[in-house]
């Protein structure tokens, strides 16, 4: 079982979950989040001011999926998120030992 944990543009979460719901996925945990990467944030003018925004506003999704159904889902969060400008995000997997269902008990893959 693999945790896939994807940073995406804020605007493109309903398209990354409609992606998600379309190959399958039953569940996603989606946090609000800020950040930069090689961007570093940019400049802005505000009332004649300019001021620097460091931290980004980011989409943070996170989907518990089986070994089997890794590739399909990295490729459906790829096709759905990707803009082709600088700052579309990235995608981080991990290794999940053990899951467990709170209300049945159920664990590994049944609990997902």
């Amino acid at each position: 079982m693999k945790l896939v944990t994807a940073i995406v543009k804020p605007f493109r979460l309903d398209d990354v979950r409609n992606a998600l719901s379309e190959v399958g996925v039953q569940g996603v945990t989606v946090s609000e989040v800020k950040g930069f990467g090689r961007q570093r944030g940019h400049t802005e003018l505000y009332r004649g001011a300019e001021y620097v925004v460091d931290f980004l506003p980011k989409a943070k999704i996170e989907v518990a999926v089986s070994d089997e159904r890794l590739d399909e889902v990295i490729e459906a969060i790829i096709n759905s998120a990707r803009t082709g400008k600088v700052g579309d995000g990235k995608i981080f997997v991990s290794s999940l030992e053990q899951v467990w269902r709170i209300r049945t008990g159920e664990t590994g893959d049944s609990a997902i």
